[in-house]
């Protein structure tokens, strides 16, 4: 597929049944996921955003929170879930370099460093969730057992 990302090339080559959804993305906007709902009309607790977390004591250990755009990943929860004591929003410079995505396309799939992964327990709500397919303006949509397998992630009470 010609500018296929690294998810949708995982995608395929896993044999992930999945649909793409592009949008035009307006790059005078910040709010990724408020767009992303606006654009596909799509329920925004069944649209997750991909978080970039902080979770080293002494230096940066990353890992990734999959949460619903129309909520808030818990920090507790998510260091709860993942054994660690704390847990803070990733520098923007260290996101970028780790999951090879920018900002607003950061992916759960394929990211250019494989890092622990927590979905929010309420993915597995519905029978298919969407988050980024590795660039603004291209979200997938897959069943979140799928996702989950996948990027090797499990399932927690993460978001609030």
């Amino acid at each position: 597929m010609a500018g296929a990302t690294p998810a949708i090339e995982a995608l395929l080559a896993a044999g992930i049944a999945h649909t793409l959804h592009p949008y035009d993305h307006d790059p005078l906007v910040t709010a990724y996921g408020d767009e992303t709902v606006a654009a596909l009309g799509v329920d925004p607790l069944r649209v997750f955003k991909t978080l970039v977390l902080d979770v080293g004591a002494t230096r940066p250990e990353l890992a990734v929170g999959v949460v619903p755009v129309a909520g808030q990943l818990d920090l507790k929860h998510f260091a709860t879930a993942l054994g660690v004591k704390k847990a803070a929003m990733a520098a923007a410079d260290l996101v970028a370099r780790s999951t090879g995505y920018v900002l607003g396309g950061v992916s759960p799939l394929a990211q250019k460093n494989s890092l622990p992964t927590i979905i929010d327990e309420t993915a597995e709500l519905w029978d298919t969730i969407y988050v980024s397919a590795g660039r603004r303006g291209l979200q997938v949509e897959l069943a979140p057992n799928d996702l989950a397998a996948v990027v090797s992630a499990r399932f927690a009470d993460i978001a609030r």
